[in-house]
């Protein structure tokens, strides 16, 4: 049979076991909790002690100054710090589920500690009417807090993490609450906080937006705690009642007639199975069947509520009270002839090499597979190493002779215990159940242990538990930089290297900002120079200064992006000449530059260009915006010798004209600004906006059209335009403007240097073929006068050019031309028999 010690501690609630293990011998020391404020936080967390400035207490060989001290759950001090905070006496503090310390003081300021005792910025008011009233009562919940203040006002911070304090609903109180509690938000129909108050002979169930009235008849109600579900509500009445309730107050499921009227001093939920009270020496347990169980203390206590039990805080130890797990309870209960039992009976018969042992098995042999598993889930419900071995034992045990079994439960549960093991040892002093581990998860675990500064036990949890390492060495990397201000650079950088190697993943510009911010650049410098993203490095380097560092590793990454980062960046920070040194020595950043600069910055382009004496180019841009002022209509009005475009076309000249390489363009240059200032003559003295930026092939024709032929000269003469061109634009133009005597004197001029060919050309697109044929007649090249013939309809005389020409090809073509006209068509055919051209289908 089991062993009897065991269950022997066990007390029995209803049909329920309960037991009262010590975790800790407390390591404090001249710590008296009747004398003090002290804040518990759940999951085995950290302890805060204060001095309770509401009591008048003697002070024996300490300070009068107030210190807050923290502690882990064994008693081992974490840290301290001097209270000096302003705002009057302190009402409340309590942990957040971020391991967050925060203290509400009488004038609504909230004041934030890690758990090294150091105030986060900034401080957080309730608000103006909490300054004037002050506040009287605050209740907790996970990040949040409510606050009374003395004017019956209640005020709430939602979310502790993001600190904004808002007003609820007016309470219309005109006296102070008996009592206060909390349904939290993740379990209220609205999603915001409820705040109930014990008023009179009824609950008040106050929201942001409204008043209820719940619960009449059940007040006056002294004490009220809502269970971890939200589901509900244990409260103590004014006659000594204990009553339990759903948070809808729809019943009452069961009730205690306590044997004091007297409230008491802690309410609290042991689990969710039953419900703990306090008075000054007397610890009461309550549940729904059975009597009470009473426990006393000499020392005063503070109970802290967990998921699966309470902890017990005393002035000299830590206990946790929870209920017996049945698994426990089946294989140590007294008298037990449960499977599990008889397992555990048989590996102690094993060991002391008794034949009963092989007996025990076969009494369980069906039930076995069950007996193992009861084994390895009881193991981890042990604080006790050796419990927790000896039943892991039982259960390998009987593995052995169950095939059935995966072996694979017994390896997790063992895995598991090693970690709680380890985060359980008064250095670390977090005390955890299994339940509790599963419910905050490892990674919870490993975060907390790193906000702690267990750098080492968190990264060999990780490491054991297959998880990233990369959070526990970059936050060990940030403090070693914060404590080791007296160590050198070098020295520092190596032991940093050292570690930070161990994953491949860190990020080494993370570490290098923090060095950054702590003051130490050169450090930051070095860090940075292992950082193998460059989109990590490129930033950080900017922001310690290192510009030039910073535009080399972009350009060598070919990040577009984080060239023009850089580019930017020094663009704001630094003179231009310092800009255009560094990115001119760097192609890639250059071209950027340039590509963006042509677009939005043609100023600082210029300047570029001229710094580098690339004198070409900034002729490019002169004459470019010289046509970009040509949108603007307004720009491109003004004095014809001295207007913008004018001087940006001659500035652009000039510079042309300083390099042997673009003699093209210096004369094209030069003649454009030639030709805008005729144009904008011409446009002066005929009053019409028609010649600017047209050619000079359009400038003449202009010019002809409105008979101004005296200046379609000057423009010939000053452009020196051929002849033969002349004489093309002069015959179209007369043709366009239909002045065909001109165009018949200046045909008889002097021999046209084109031939007569334009004439015609002019006349027929004009569809005058009277004054067509004036001309064609005068054609010196027979196939020209044929096919000019033909365009216009004349067969015969089209036949006729074209017999001159002896041309079957071209006979063949002018009849299919003119194949409707038949008279035409009979004509080609006798042609082209006459001189014995085969025909061409």
């Amino acid at each position: 049979m089991a062993g009897v010690s065991i269950a022997a501690e066990w007390q029995l609630l209803g049909d329920k076991y309960y037991r009262k293990p010590e975790i800790y011998q407390l390591q404090w020391k001249n710590i008296d909790l009747a004398r003090n404020k002290v804040a518990c936080a759940q999951f085995g967390g950290p302890i805060a002690v204060i001095r309770d400035d509401s009591k008048i207490v003697q002070l024996y060989a300490e300070s009068a100054l107030r210190k807050l001290r923290i502690f882990n759950s064994a008693g081992r001090q974490i840290s301290e710090t001097v209270w000096r905070n302003p705002g009057g006496r302190l009402i409340g503090m309590s942990w957040t589920d971020e391991q967050v310390l925060v203290c509400v003081t009488q004038d609504g300021t909230v004041y934030r500690y890690d758990v090294h005792a150091k105030l986060i910025e900034p401080n957080v008011s309730l608000g103006h009417e909490c300054f004037e009233h002050s506040v009287v009562e605050c209740v907790f919940w996970g990040n949040g807090v409510v606050c009374m203040n003395e004017g019956f006002q209640l005020f709430c911070i939602p979310d502790l993490k993001n600190p904004k304090s808002c007003k609820l609903a007016d309470t219309g109180l005109e006296e102070f609450p008996l009592c206060m509690a909390v349904i939290e938000p993740q379990y209220t129909m609205s999603g915001n906080v409820e705040v109930l108050l014990g008023a009179g002979d009824h609950v008040l169930l106050v929201e942001e937006d409204g008043v209820q009235t719940v619960g009449d008849g059940l007040g006056p109600l002294q004490k009220m705690v809502v269970s971890h579900n939200g589901k509900l509500m244990a409260s103590f009445t004014h006659d000594g009642q204990l009553l339990v309730m759903p948070t809808d107050f729809s019943s009452i499921i069961f009730e205690y007639a306590c044997e004091s009227a007297l409230a008491p001093e802690q309410l609290v939920w042991c689990g969710m199975d039953s419900v703990l009270l306090y008075w000054d020496d007397m610890l009461l347990m309550v549940g729904p069947y059975g009597d009470p169980v009473r426990y006393l203390f000499d020392d005063p206590i503070i109970l802290i509520p967990e998921c699966d039990g309470a902890r017990i805080l005393s002035n000299s130890n830590m206990e946790f009270l929870q209920r017996v797990p049945s698994s426990t309870e089946s294989i140590f209960k007294i008298g037990s002839t449960e499977p599990a039992a008889l397992l555990y009976d048989a590996l102690d018969h094993f060991d002391r090499r008794s034949a009963k042992a092989d007996e025990n098995l076969r009494l369980i042999r069906p039930s076995l597979p069950e007996a193992v598993e009861a084994c390895v889930e009881a193991a981890g419900h042990e604080f006790d190493p050796l419990l927790q071995q000896t039943l892991l034992r039982a259960a390998s045990y009987g593995q052995a002779f169950c095939s059935q079994f995966q072996r694979e439960s017994i390896q997790e549960v063992s895995k598991t215990l090693r970690v709680l093991n380890a985060v359980r040892s008064p250095e670390t002093g977090i005390p955890l159940s299994i339940h509790q581990y599963k419910l905050l998860t490892p990674s919870v675990l490993i975060g907390r242990l790193v906000n702690a500064h267990q750098h080492l036990l968190a990264l060999r949890i990780s490491d054991y538990l297959g998880m990233n390492q990369e959070v526990v060495i970059m936050h060990w990397a940030c403090s070693k930089l914060t404590v080791s201000s007296a160590i050198p650079d070098a020295t520092l950088l190596e032991i940093l290297l050292d570690k930070l190697k161990l994953s491949r993943s860190i990020s080494y510009a993370a570490v290098a900002a923090h060095a950054d911010q702590i003051g130490r650049r050169k450090l930051a410098a070095m860090l940075v120079e292992h950082e193998p993203l460059s989109s990590k490095q490129v930033p950080l380097l900017l922001g310690i200064g290192e510009e030039d560092t910073a535009l080399t590793k972009a350009t060598e990454s070919g990040d577009t992006d984080l060239v023009y980062l850089v580019v930017f960046h020094i663009w704001q920070k630094r003179p231009a000449l310092e800009l255009f040194g560094m990115i001119q020595a760097r192609p890639l950043a250059r071209d950027l530059f340039i590509c963006y600069a042509r677009c939005y910055k043609h100023e600082f382009l210029k300047d570029f260009f001229l710094s580098t004496g690339q004198l070409h180019d900034v002729a490019f841009l002169l004459w470019k915006e010289s046509w970009e002022i040509a949108k603007n209509p307004m720009a491109s009005r003004g004095s014809p010798l001295h207007g913008p475009r004018v001087k940006l076309i001659e500035k652009a000249q000039s510079l042309f004209a300083d390099t042997k390489e673009h003699v093209f363009e210096s004369k094209a240059a030069e003649e454009h600004a030639r030709l805008l200032r005729m144009q904008h003559e011409l446009e002066a003295s005929t009053k019409q906006p028609i010649f600017v930026d047209s050619s000079i092939s359009d400038t003449i024709r202009t010019c002809i059209v409105l008979g101004n032929n005296r200046a379609a000269l000057k423009v010939k003469t000053e452009f020196k335009v051929s002849e033969k061109r002349w004489y093309w634009l002069k015959v179209f133009a007369l043709a366009t403007i239909r002045d065909w005597d001109a165009l018949e004197r200046f045909s008889k001029e002097k021999r046209p240097p084109t031939g007569f060919k334009p004439f015609v050309e002019a006349c027929i697109d004009a569809d005058e073929k009277s004054e067509a044929v004036k001309y064609i007649s005068k054609l010196a090249d027979p196939r020209e006068k044929a096919e000019a013939y033909a365009r216009i309809g004349m067969g015969k005389e089209a036949a006729e050019a074209a017999s001159q020409s002896k041309d079957g090809e071209l006979l063949e073509r002018l009849k299919n031309t003119l194949q409707q006209n038949s008279t035409a068509s009979s004509i080609f055919d006798t042609l082209r028999d006459r001189l014995s051209f085969p025909s061409v289908s």
